[in-house]
């Protein structure tokens, strides 16, 4: 019974502190996303941190030629820079999502961080980027001037109706 648990939890080449640095990491950029409304939520940041940090490690098990392992982090580059490519789109002439865009790769970027085993920097870079999006969101808010183009507020204007005389809404 003991060697069936052993074999169940053993996820080698795989740590589970690793995942759970992958999570951590991924919960707290995806409250900030989360909670304002922007793409890439919680799970999404846990799932992109993890996957690339399985894709590391895989590699690493994987060969011991360093030259390898570039390889790897150039394809999940790649394939990230995709990802960041589908969240981006056009509205009203502007180009919006690329926060988003960036948090993407940035994410990919921690779990790769996480893969080659730097997970205390991993977390904090992690807090260095919490402390981008929401200083230069303090500094929006301040600062008119930094509210220009695609980072101004929306403002929505409330339309007044014009009433029609009862007798005009009869129609014959």
């Amino acid at each position: 019974m003991d060697y069936l648990i052993s074999q169940i939890v053993d996820i080698a080449p795989f740590e589970w502190a690793a995942l759970l640095c992958c999570a951590i990491n991924g919960l707290m950029i995806g409250i900030e996303r989360q909670t304002r409304g922007k793409p890439v939520g919680i799970r999404t940041s846990i799932l992109i941190i993890a996957g690339t940090y399985m894709f590391m490690t895989l590699a690493k098990s994987l060969s011991v030629n360093s030259l390898d392992h570039a390889r790897v982090l150039g394809q999940i580059i790649t394939g990230v820079g995709f990802l960041g490519a589908g969240v981006m789109m056009t509205r009203d002439g502007k180009i919006h999502g690329v926060t988003s865009a960036a948090i993407i790769w940035l994410l990919a970027a921690l779990g790769m961080t996480i893969g080659l085993g730097y997970w205390h920097q991993s977390v904090v870079l992690t807090l260095f980027a919490l402390l981008i999006l929401l200083g230069v969101d303090k500094a929006e808010n301040q600062f008119k001037a930094l509210r220009r183009g695609v980072h101004q507020k929306i403002q929505l204007r409330r339309k007044t109706r014009t009433k029609v005389p009862r007798s005009m809404d009869k129609v014959d």
